[in-house]
């Protein structure tokens, strides 16, 4: 959830993003706070996306900006071969401590680019990412990248935030305070059909979409900013890049934003947020 990317693809006369320095910069984003108090929360994804992929016990499996390793330890569970990749080392250090605990073997933990996979054609019978690439500055380089490690016949399987859920208002509400990278598209696009066959369509054989719910449950909108501002890099960052007054305002709209989503009746924060899991086939 890179609540600094809430952008619109820049005009065609405009200048080339430097990628290389967005990049560093959102690096350094994820590095701070401790993403995995909230990624731990969304286990879920990894094993529903485990199961669309259709994962088999022996299977070559990567998982490609793993963040705390979700998808990673899913796949681990059904006994495939897992190399878990991201390029912030604290976050995979946390899925180590994870499968540790949970005494998982046949994973190797990988210090890697999605942009720039230091693997060889064909090496993986499937690729999985769960809200991770969807934030590369540069699409159509993560999307050449997924296609070439993966084998064909082979699967990638992706679980993206949609425009219009939750996590997807919320890039829009923290990219009014805190402008986004001048021509980096929206991460939101990536939950939408139409992109994942634009960056997908020519190598795959099949892309199957569904539109699928991850509900937030906290104690209150205060108790989930609390936790956002404190432990979650992009929301963090937003925060400290604003005055007193801004800083006050751009919490209003978040708690606004999460009361109108709100399903709890007053029995907690229940925040349904929707996204779009794809299974793409490749050809």
């Amino acid at each position: 959830m890179n609540a600094s990317s809430a952008a619109v693809a820049a005009p065609a006369s405009a200048a080339a993003p430097d990628f290389a320095a967005i990049k560093t910069r959102q690096k350094a984003t994820w590095a701070s706070g401790d993403y995995a108090v909230v990624g731990t929360t969304l286990q879920i994804v990894g094993e529903t996306v485990c199961e669309a992929a259709d994962l088999r016990a022996g299977q070559r499996v990567l998982d490609v900006a793993a963040g705390n390793g979700n998808a990673t330890l899913a796949a681990a569970r059904r006994w495939c071969e897992v190399t878990s990749t991201d390029y912030v080392s604290a976050l995979l250090e946390r899925g180590r401590e994870r499968a540790a605990a949970e005494r998982l073997h046949g994973i190797e933990f990988r210090e890697a680019d999605a942009e720039a996979l230091p693997f060889d054609d064909a090496s993986f019978d499937a690729v999985l990412s769960t809200f991770g690439c969807m934030f590369a500055p540069n699409p159509a380089r993560v999307a050449s990248e997924l296609l070439r490690v993966c084998r064909p016949g082979g699967r990638i399987a992706m679980a993206n935030w949609t425009p219009e859920g939750f996590i997807g208002q919320v890039f829009r509400t923290v990219g009014k305070h805190v402008p986004p990278p001048a021509g980096v598209s929206s991460p939101a696009l990536w939950g939408t059909r139409d992109r994942m066959v634009e960056l997908f369509g020519a190598s795959a054989s099949d892309i199957t979409t569904a539109t699928r719910q991850f509900v937030f449950r906290y104690r209150s909108p205060e108790h989930m900013l609390e936790v956002f501002r404190s432990y979650y890099g992009p929301i963090l960052k937003a925060f400290a890049a604003l005055e007193g007054g801004a800083q006050h305002a751009l919490g209003e709209e978040l708690v606004a934003l999460m009361h109108r989503f709100d399903r709890g009746e007053g029995r907690g924060l229940v925040v349904p947020s929707d996204y779009l899991e794809i299974v793409i086939t490749r050809r």
